[in-house]
C-alpha cells in the first residue's frame, strides 16, 4: 500500500454537498466536481458498481464508484469499515434518488486497523463509551452532539461577558498554597524549586488580586482539580467559569447569573424552557430568591438558623443518617442539614441565599443577618450549579477566618483552607466592594444536553486505569 498523503484538499463537507445540490433530480448529473473526505461507514457492492457511505463531522454523503469511471475500483471495494478516505468526483443523483459523489479518483488517508464491527450500530457499554471515546463519537451521534453543545456553551458565554466589558484572564494552575475553596487538593513536586505545589482547586484568590490591581471585571474559564470522589455529578478535574465584578454585590450577581444562563440556553437551544430528565425546567428570569433557612422549613417543617444550639442541630443532622464531626459548629451543621434534606428536592431554578459564615470563609458578612454571609448558590434540577457572594474585603476579618480554617486543617481537616499571606498582603492594598461567582460548565452542559451523568459531557472523564492487556 502506498503511504498516505501528507495532506488532502477538501473542497466541500458532506453537509455542504447535501445543501448545494439538493435540487438535482433522480438520474441527473451536475457537471460539478468536488472532493470530500471522511470515514467509510457502510460499503456494498453490486457487480461492477459499489456504494459507500462517507461520514465527516457535518454528516454523510454517498460515494458512487463504478468500472470505467473510478480509479482502482478493486481496491475501493476492499476498503474496511472505518477507513479514512478522500474522494474526488462529480456530484450526481442516482436513478434511485441518492445524492452522491461519482468517484473518479480516491486515496486511502488512514487505515482502520481495529475493526469497529457492531460498534457502528451504537456502543452501549458505558465503560467502553467513556474509555474509548473516539469510538463512541462515531457510534453514537448523541455523544458528538453533547460535546458540540458544550463547545457552543463556552463560546456564547465568552461572547456575552465580553459584551458586558469583562476581560478574560489566565491565572496559575500550580499553587504554593491551595486556596479559594474548601476542598482536598492534588499535590505534586517541582524538582527545580524542591517544593511541593498543588493543582488549583479554585482561581479565586488570584482573580481578586487582579481586581486589587485595577481589573474591575475579570473572568477565567479553566480546569480545576479536587482530590475527591467520583459520582454522576463529580469528576476530579472539571471546568468552571469564575468571574469578579468590582463595585457590585451578590444581588447584582444574581441578575448576571440568571441572565447569563438563560441567555446561553437561548443561544444554544433557541429556548429558555428545557426538558431535563423528563421534567420541564424554565430558565426564564427572574429566578426565585429564598434563604437556606426558608427552604429547609418548606421541605422539612423544621426551623433552623446559624445561632441555634449546636446539640439541637447535631441531632437533626444525625437523624438524616449522616455522621456528625466534632469540629462542626452550628453553621456547618445547618448547611449539612440543608444538603441532606432539601437541596436535591429543589427543582428550581432558585437562588439559595444567606449561608452560615462558618462554611463561607471568603464571603462578606450579611448586612442584616448575624452569623450569615451574603452568599448564594443557584440550584437547578436538584443540584448546585455554582457559588457566589459579596466578597470579603476586610483584611483583618479575612485573616481571622483564615486562622480558623488553618486550625481546622492542623486538626486533620484536609479540605480546610490554609493561611495565605500573599493574598492577605494584596488585600491590604485595598479590595473594593466586589461580587464574585464560580459556575460549573460541565453541570450547565448536563442541563442543556439532558445528560444525567457528568461523564457524558466531558470528552475524557477520569476512569480507573486499565490493567495491562485491557
Amino acid at each position: 500500500m502506498n503511504d498516505p498523503p501528507y495532506r488532502y484538499e477538501v473542497s466541500h463537507r458532506a453537509a455542504e454537498v447535501a445543501a448545494l445540490w439538493d435540487g438535482l433530480s433522480a438520474g441527473e448529473e451536475s457537471g460539478d466536481t468536488v472532493s470530500v473526505s471522511g470515514r467509510v461507514m457502510l460499503l456494498r457492492t453490486q457487480g461492477k458498481v459499489a456504494f459507500a457511505e462517507l461520514r465527516d463531522s457535518s454528516g454523510a454523503v454517498q460515494l458512487f464508484a463504478q468500472t470505467g469511471t473510478t480509479d482502482e475500483l478493486d481496491a475501493f471495494v476492499r476498503l474496511n469499515l472505518g477507513d479514512w478516505v478522500g474522494a474526488r468526483g462529480e456530484v450526481v443523483r442516482t436513478r434511485r434518488g441518492e445524492l452522491s459523489v461519482k468517484v473518479h479518483d480516491w486515496v486511502l488517508l488512514a487505515e482502520a486497523r481495529r475493526s469497529f464491527g457492531d460498534k457502528w450500530r451504537g456502543v452501549t457499554d458505558t465503560e467502553t463509551r467513556y474509555r474509548q471515546r473516539e469510538v463512541d463519537l462515531w457510534a453514537n451521534e448523541e455523544s458528538r452532539r453533547r460535546l458540540l453543545v458544550r463547545s457552543e456553551i463556552v463560546r456564547r458565554m465568552r461572547e456575552r461577558l465580553w459584551a458586558q466589558g469583562f476581560v478574560e484572564v489566565e491565572t496559575p494552575i500550580l499553587h504554593a498554597i491551595p486556596g479559594g475553596a474548601v476542598a482536598r487538593p492534588f499535590v505534586t513536586h517541582h524538582n527545580a524549586l524542591d517544593a511541593d505545589l498543588y493543582l488549583r482547586i479554585a482561581p479565586e484568590l488570584f482573580l481578586k488580586r487582579l481586581v486589587v490591581g485595577g481589573f474591575e471585571k475579570v473572568f477565567e474559564i479553566g480546569r480545576l482539580f479536587r482530590n475527591e470522589g467520583i459520582s454522576p455529578r463529580h469528576n476530579p478535574e472539571f471546568t468552571t467559569i469564575e468571574l469578579y465584578w468590582a463595585y457590585a454585590d451578590y444581588l447584582d450577581m444574581m441578575v448576571l447569573v440568571e441572565e447569563l444562563v438563560a441567555g446561553v440556553a437561548d443561544d444554544v437551544l433557541g429556548t429558555h424552557v428545557l426538558q431535563y430528565q423528563g421534567r420541564e425546567l424554565d430558565l426564564t428570569p427572574p429566578w426565585r430568591r429564598a434563604t437556606m433557612a426558608e427552604l429547609v422549613h418548606e421541605h422539612t417543617g423544621t426551623t433552623v438558623h446559624a445561632r441555634m444550639a449546636r446539640d439541637e442541630l447535631a441531632a437533626l443532622v444525625a437523624s438524616t443518617g449522616a455522621k456528625v464531626e466534632e469540629s462542626w459548629g452550628p453553621g456547618k451543621l445547618m448547611a449539612e442539614y440543608y444538603e441532606k434534606t432539601t437541596e436535591t428536592e429543589l427543582w428550581g431554578p432558585v437562588f439559595v441565599t444567606d449561608f452560615p459564615e462558618e462554611v463561607s470563609p471568603l464571603a462578606r458578612r450579611h448586612r442584616d443577618g448575624p452569623g450569615l454571609v451574603e452568599r448564594f448558590e443557584p440550584v437547578l434540577a436538584g443540584r448546585e450549579l455554582g457559588n457566589a457572594f459579596s466578597e470579603l474585603i476586610d483584611p483583618d476579618d479575612q485573616r481571622r477566618r483564615f486562622t480558623e480554617q488553618a486550625a481546622l486543617h492542623a486538626a486533620g481537616d484536609d479540605e480546610a483552607m490554609q493561611l495565605d499571606e500573599e493574598y492577605l498582603r494584596a488585600m491590604e492594598y485595598g479590595l473594593p466592594p466586589t461580587a464574585g461567582m464560580g459556575l460549573g460548565i460541565d453541570r450547565l452542559a448536563m442541563l442543556l444536553t439532558d445528560a444525567a451523568n457528568i461523564r457524558e459531557v466531558i470528552a475524557f472523564p477520569t476512569l480507573r486505569p486499565e490493567r495491562p492487556g485491557g
